[in-house]
């Protein structure tokens, strides 16, 4: 697919759902393969199938420990004694053949020995010495096959554990681990160039004269692109200046699969970003029906996707997560990941009237209610130009465009950070 073909939409205001389809539709993985070491793994995608290469476990094992039996030496209805006739650690094997009436002392993880089949705790037995042997009684009751982990219980040799496309956690890299697999094939990281705009802009720590303000955009996107598995480079502010601006982003371009821009996509006299951006490439979408993030862009710069993101920190930030974070994901091979993130029911603690069509994502805070269950509280302010309602919610509530209006009680839906920031 050529690159300025994966965002072609109507240039018309567009819904998230509409938006999300056409990313789903046409956005494919733009990163090759590399192979890393299980200890690197965490984070990354995976980019081939995980086939176990042993079954697991791969015997018959103890689950406690205790004394392993065979269930029919054991007396129905009544404690059993049985002569203890050998000791079996974790990592050791018994070659021993047990006759009728023998059990064996055993530990968590030990294999089951040939001709037994059942364990019992050591705790629920008691042991005893007579003429130089030890002996143990088990208590009546106890089930076939009681505290043993079968083998093949988790998984068998030859079965598909994970598929491609799965991002994985530490889990996934335990599972991968007990499959013996010692190395994974994974895509490459995504390469991310990040972009503040603004003649007002400065660097924390500068000078900050007369109506310039401190740059938070380009921070908060490089830690959430990161935090995706991005391999991100800080390219600092771009003045407002159409030939500066468009000159910066096709040497971006060169090295780089996604560019990622925060401010000058509105219709302002001092936004030029769009522009620019048409100088060596092309917007394909634009405008979105949603609030806040209306002015999002969609497209390339040469080979090199671009997305440009409003410039109030608040539509910035929740704009990548609810936009950029799919698109990130889909370029990063993460084909098994949903568009949408997951998102909780809960009843709303406030009241609010929403006034436009556009789907709203507002911020809100988990409380406990009266009967102890969460519930949603709506954030003091919803501009988009307060920081501190990102730093004081739990999460955002999905609005939906036919939504009007939202009573105490009402369920909403609920999605946390933590769901958006992975």
């Amino acid at each position: 697919m050529r690159p300025n073909d994966r965002f072609a939409a109507p240039e018309k205001l567009i819904s998230l759902d509409q938006a999300l389809a056409y990313l789903a539709e046409r956005i494919e993985p733009v990163v090759g393969t590399e192979e890393v070491p299980l200890a690197a793994a965490a984070g990354r995608v995976l980019a081939a199938d995980l086939v176990a290469r042993v079954t697991s476990p791969p015997f018959d094992n103890a689950a406690m420990d205790g004394f392993a039996v065979r269930f029919a030496d054991l007396a129905p209805g009544m404690p059993t004694t049985l002569r203890v006739a050998d000791r079996i650690a974790a990592g050791h094997a018994s070659g021993r053949r047990f006759a009728p009436g023998e059990a064996a002392r055993i530990f968590t993880g030990a294999p089951i020995p040939d001709g037994l089949d059942s364990v019992i705790m050591q705790e629920d037995c008691a042991v005893e010495e007579r003429d130089g042997a030890e002996y143990v009684r088990v208590p009546a009751g106890i089930p076939r096959g009681k505290y043993v982990h079968a083998a093949g219980q988790d998984f068998a040799a030859g079965a598909t554990l994970l598929r491609a496309g799965h991002r994985l956690r530490p889990q996934d890299v335990g599972i991968a681990a007990a499959a013996g697999a010692p190395r994974l094939s994974v895509f490459r990281r995504l390469r991310l160039a990040v972009f503040s705009t603004g003649d007002e802009v400065r660097e924390p720590g500068e000078a900050l004269p007369a109506g310039a303000i401190y740059g938070s955009n380009r921070y908060a996107l490089i830690s959430l692109a990161a935090g995706l598995g991005c391999a991100v480079s800080d390219l600092g502010n771009l003045p407002d200046d159409v030939d500066t601006t468009a000159r910066a982003l096709s040497e971006a371009a060169r090295g780089n699969d996604l560019l990622l821009t925060t401010g000058g996509v509105s219709v302002g006299g001092e936004d030029h970003v769009r522009a620019a951006v048409e100088r060596d490439g092309a917007i394909h979408l634009w405008r979105m029906l949603l609030k806040p993030g209306k002015p999002t862009a969609l497209g390339n710069v040469g080979a090199a996707a671009f997305i440009g993101l409003p410039g109030y920190p608040v539509s910035a930030q929740v704009m990548f997560m609810i936009l950029a974070r799919p698109l990130i994901l889909r370029l990063s091979g993460a084909t098994r990941e949903p568009m949408s993130a997951w998102r909780f029911r809960l009843p709303a603690a406030f009241a609010y009237d929403k006034n436009t069509q556009r789907r709203e994502f507002v911020r809100a805070r988990l409380e406990a209610g009266p009967d102890g269950a969460p519930r949603a509280s709506l954030f003091r302010s919803q501009e988009s130009s307060v920081i501190s309602s990102l730093v004081e919610s739990d999460g955002l509530i999905d609005l939906r465009e036919e939504v009007r209006r939202v009573e105490p009680g009402t369920p909403v839906d609920f999605i946390p950070y933590q769901t958006l920031q992975w």
